[in-house]
């Protein structure tokens, strides 16, 4: 499954140049002009790591970075920042502010596509093959395949989804409109009754390998996945 990147840069020509360099290494690539329309593009579709311009009309790449550590679902997401600052104390001070990593302008290709498969490594919850492993459940990412036991079960789409999201966010407490906010998207509007049928669905099918209890109700807060039960 190709690792999908958000590209946030104000200037047509760089942000082609990047984004025509980067598919070719096989990343999945969209784009946002500026940081307003590069927010709303990750509440719509996550993405596994943003490269952004510090400098743009309107709300800075800093200030961006600000918001996506601040928001429950999107603050584990790798960021690049992108500048002409060359300082030390820029630097730094991109980095205090939740930048993973900082990028130079004129932009070197190969270094670029080389700290983006640093920080992928670094952050990814996937083994080689693309699989999750939690105990004795393993999701394979790929084929969109569920194994307990060693033991392939059948599982709907959304509550594949919902089961990622859990193995890759573990042992942390999620209400419903959060969950609502990453399966579905910040900008769908259902009942946030909705995610209560989907995880009884969830708890079904794991029920059927006595792993349920790896998904807990925690009263008038929401739902998490206990690693420890798994």
């Amino acid at each position: 499954m190709n690792k999908k990147i958000l590209l946030i840069e104000d200037e047509q020509a760089i942000r082609e140049m990047l984004k025509l360099a980067l598919e070719r290494e096989g990343f999945e690539v969209t784009e946002a002009e500026d940081a307003r329309a590069g927010f709303q593009q990750l509440q719509k579709q996550p993405a596994d790591l943003v490269i952004v311009d510090w400098m743009m009309p309107g709300e800075s790449g800093v200030d961006l970075i600000k918001r996506i550590r601040k928001n429950e679902v999107l603050s584990e997401i790798p960021v690049i920042m992108l500048t002409a600052r060359v300082e030390e104390r820029d630097k730094v001070k991109g980095l205090d502010f939740g930048a993973d990593d900082y990028i130079t302008k004129p932009v070197a290709l190969r270094e670029l596509v080389a700290r983006i498969n640093a920080l992928l490594r670094r952050t990814s919850s996937h083994d080689e093959q693309g699989k999750i492993i939690s105990g004795n459940i393993e999701l394979n990412v790929a084929s969109n395949l569920l194994k307990i036991n060693n033991e392939s079960v059948h599982i709907g789409q959304t509550e594949f989804k919902i089961l990622h999201f859990f193995m890759t966010h573990k042992n942390k407490v999620y209400s419903r409109s959060q969950l609502l906010d990453f399966i579905w998207g910040q900008t769908t509007y259902i009942e946030e009754r909705t995610v209560d049928v989907h995880i009884l669905r969830l708890r079904k099918i794991l029920k059927e390998k006595s792993m349920d209890k790896v998904i807990k109700t925690i009263r008038g807060i929401g739902y998490m996945f206990d690693e420890t039960c798994s």
